[in-house]
């Protein structure tokens, strides 16, 4: 065992003495250690209960023989750091997360890790780390929020965002706003809709790498402490058979994913984590590839902000094995790739079915017949672009507008709020890529105003930046390349048409060829926004989204 490295022989006696200064005895020392890497604080709501599922998780591993060894991991609150600087550390935490952890087990010698997060980059950041080091691993999150209530209707933060721009309208009141604000986020746990934890949470499921019922359970039921006592026992099963996260997470896994991620209707950050899992693990994928799988898989599912239903509304529903199930009737998934349970996927799904076909349409009745995500390439976006476009409206999927530009989202969002947006624009905000923000932040303030303004159906907005899984409407990220590194999308001008089709993957801006050379013999790149701190370090070494984003 990895171990031994650290506990065994005469020249590791001064390692042992350091684990019994720590209290460990002995016979705890003669088995397998387990880190349970738990991302528990008291800033971020998905994160408050993480406590209460590490220590389930550590009864696990205890009763199935191993010792766990409780590790910190940091997370990013999304929607406390919305809106300022604060955002830009945000996806740019992904790849400390992803250090720290091959720090921790590195220098301790852990024989296997159940992964605790529950929030946006927490959980890909952990999983990157795992296959980088190809270790046994389990993740274990903390569930899914419970939804809260709002003008006598189930909402979720998509509606809390929205009903900043209707405030700002002057549709709402600032009684009713803050009634939205009190009531919206009801419990612990990730935000109820369809956004990146939950999506990233439900897309560890589909990929093997956590055990079923880890996207849906939500956090305040007891089954998900149960799960977590569960996912203890499995890891002592992966560290004794030699099962590693790269023998579960694979090619064949990661298309698996992939087709999971399009019936769900999953956030477009997904590509980012997707792309940058496979990376470390050393598997090609491009976004092409996105495309390939969206345009055989229907979309089942229509959770918030793309419909009315929520995490708790897919668990009861049958929650991934259910939807996996529908989609094996297609032959859209592979059935035989290894998972955590010790078992197959075809034997984890055996015997699942839809509970409510509200949450999760049959597969002969779809939403769509194609996937929730698309790429999108063009003149604006030559490595392409991404969109949600199960969130999109029907009126929106094509599109011909001027464009209205900005060269940051605090630009935009002033302009939004001051009614400056007008029916049939695409605002274009750029400068707030991986590169150039630096952090990539989430655009989720001006699609939400646009939408509460009531102008998702008649205003477009893309952007190098990205968005948040409760964006909804025609928002287009992830434009490739991003403007500080000098892409095409820093060469718009003001009036420019923009054409949107996102059934035919297009993009493109109506300035010729010629035009566009001489305007980028003209263009002059900004100054960076930060010159100081780990972040104008990032921004030096980050690659395009299109590649993950992830670091050189």
């Amino acid at each position: 065992m990895r171990s031994d490295n650290v506990t065994k022989g005469s020249e590791r006696a001064p390692n042992r003495s350091l684990f019994y200064a720590l209290g460990y005895t002995k016979e705890e020392l003669e088995r397998p250690l387990i880190g349970v890497v738990s991302a528990y604080s008291e800033i971020v709501p998905g994160h408050m209960n993480l406590d209460k599922i590490a220590d389930a998780v550590k009864a696990g591993v205890e009763m199935a023989g191993g010792t766990p060894i409780l590790i910190p991991a940091i997370g990013v609150c999304d929607g406390i750091a919305m809106g300022h600087v604060g955002m830009k550390y945000s996806l740019a935490s992904r790849e400390l997360i992803c250090d720290s952890v091959e720090t921790m087990l590195m220098a301790h010698q852990l024989d296997g890790l159940v992964l605790v997060p529950n929030c946006d980059k927490i959980v890909p950041g952990m999983v990157m780390a795992a296959v980088r080091m190809d270790v046994p691993a389990v993740v274990c999150s903390g569930g899914p929020m419970l939804a809260g209530t709002y003008g006598g209707e189930e909402v979720s933060l998509s509606k809390m965002f929205e009903a900043v721009g209707a405030y700002k309208a002057g549709m709402i009141t600032e009684d009713q706003l803050e009634d939205c604000t009190c009531n919206c986020c009801p419990s612990c746990g990730s935000c109820s809709g369809m956004y990146t934890a939950n999506s990233m949470n439900c897309l560890c499921e589909a990929i093997g790498i956590a055990l079923p019922g880890n996207g849906t359970i939500p956090a305040v039921y007891s089954k998900r402490l149960q799960l977590a006592k569960h996912a203890g026992m499995a890891i002592m099963d992966m560290v004794k058979k030699g099962i590693t996260a790269r023998q579960i997470i694979n090619e064949r896994s990661i298309r698996n994913a992939l087709t999971c991620d399009m019936a769900l209707g999953c956030s477009t950050n997904t590509v980012l984590h997707l792309l940058a899992i496979a990376y470390e693990a050393g598997v090609p994928i491009d976004l092409k590839l996105f495309n390939e799988i969206s345009a055989k898989t229907p979309n089942l599912c229509h959770l918030a902000p793309a419909g009315p239903t929520h995490m708790p509304d897919l668990y009861a529903a049958g929650g991934i094995p259910a939807v996996q199930a529908e989609l094996a009737k297609k032959g859209l998934l592979d059935l035989d790739v290894p998972t955590v349970t010790g078992k197959t996927l075809g034997e984890n799904i055996k015997g699942a079915h839809i509970l409510n076909d509200k949450a999760i349409r049959p597969i002969d009745n779809p939403y769509s017949q194609t996937g929730g995500l698309q790429i999108l390439w063009g003149n604006i976006a030559p490595d392409g672009c991404v969109v949600k476009r199960s969130a999109v409206a029907p009126e929106m999927q094509q599109h011909s507008g001027p464009a209205r530009v900005f060269n940051s989202e605090d630009e935009a969002i002033a302009s939004i709020y001051a009614g400056k947006i007008v029916p049939g624009d695409v605002v274009v905000i750029r400068y707030e890529g991986p590169k150039g923000g630096p952090g990539m932040r989430e655009m989720l303030n001006p699609t939400s105003a646009l939408a509460g303004m009531k102008l998702d159906k008649t205003v477009a907005l893309i952007t190098d930046g990205r968005f948040s899984g409760a964006s909804r409407g025609a928002a287009i990220g992830h434009v490739s390349p991003e403007a500080a590194s000098g892409g095409p999308i820093g060469l718009i001008e003001e009036g420019d048409t923009i054409n949107i089709d996102i059934p035919n993957a297009s993009i493109t801006l109506e300035v010729s060829d010629e035009v566009l050379a001489q305007r980028k013999a003209k263009y002059v790149a900004p100054e960076p926004n930060i010159k100081t701190g780990w972040l104008s370090r990032y921004a030096r070494m980050v690659t395009s989204a299109n590649l993950g984003a992830v670091l050189k």
